[in-house]
């Protein structure tokens, strides 16, 4: 059965997907998935999937932001960049901003300053913010604290942290986006029991496309890229461990992911 899903989680700028973007969009949509979410990681990665989504709109719009692995490089302009980028209409949410202390690609204290200043910008343009987090979830949450009750909403996405993390994180009122990660009997069963935790209101759903091929998928794709025509397969398993059907399941995400991006129905 099709359904109108949103992938609240594609990076479609990224090298992997140079050669056939039209293509990718179009088995999306051909899968049900209607709607994406183009990640922005950096100024130049925000600026093009900015421009993407302006060119395959309707399905498609962007996020704005520089990514916690890049934070090193920042400098005062590139928020000047972010900042006139948010303004668009295509331009949905503010991010992808967090911390990453699994790689530390980015000193600590680097990370911390770029997502607060980038906190700033949501708050001003009164997007939500779309986060990362890895291997930092207390220091995550203390910094969120600051900012929660001035700002309009805000996900964790790409969700891969243990119940306590969770909990934190319901309790600040957050989002949560669950990828391919969840379909991944290797690394991803422990999120099985802790899908139950969290309110139909909070969750979405998203490939990280690339990345993060479902490997519960049979058979797999020959090249292992992972694209948003995949996302059913995450429904599958969020179903299997809620005890709901995948109706039930891309309906919630997808009237959550509109309230959360504050996306036009009629569009």
């Amino acid at each position: 059965m099709k359904h109108t899903l949103i992938d609240i989680g594609v990076n479609l700028t990224d090298k992997q997907f140079a050669n056939d973007k039209e293509a990718v969009v179009e088995r999306a949509v051909e899968a049900g998935v209607g709607t994406m979410i183009l990640t922005g990681t950096s100024c130049e990665e925000s600026i093009e999937a900015a421009e993407l989504a302006e060119k395959f709109t309707p399905h498609c719009y962007a996020t704005a932001g520089i990514h916690p692995h890049n934070a090193k490089n920042v400098r005062e302009e590139d928020y000047r960049t972010i900042k006139e980028l948010m303004a668009l209409p295509q331009v949905v949410s503010a991010g992808e901003m967090g911390l990453d202390f699994n790689r530390d690609f980015s000193p600590r204290s680097d990370q911390e300053k770029v997502f607060e200043q980038q906190l700033e910008l949501a708050l001003a343009s009164g997007l939500p913010a779309f986060c990362h987090e890895r291997d930092a979830s207390e220091r995550f949450a203390d910094i969120m604290k600051e900012f929660r009750d001035r700002l309009s909403n805000a996900v964790v996405h790409c969700f891969t942290a243990d119940k306590k993390a969770l909990y934190r994180y319901l309790d600040l009122d957050l989002h949560i986006g669950i990828t391919g990660w969840v379909c991944d009997e290797r690394r991803g069963s422990h999120l099985h029991p802790l899908l139950k935790d969290i309110p139909a209101d909070r969750l979405m759903i998203e490939t990280d496309a690339p990345w993060l091929l479902p490997r519960t998928m049979a058979p797999k794709p020959k090249k292992r890229r992972n694209e948003p025509a995949f996302l059913p397969w995450v429904v599958k398993t969020i179903a299997e461990h809620t005890g709901k059907t995948e109706t039930q399941i891309a309906e919630e995400t997808s009237r959550t992911a509109m309230k959360f991006f504050n996306l036009d129905p009629g569009e």
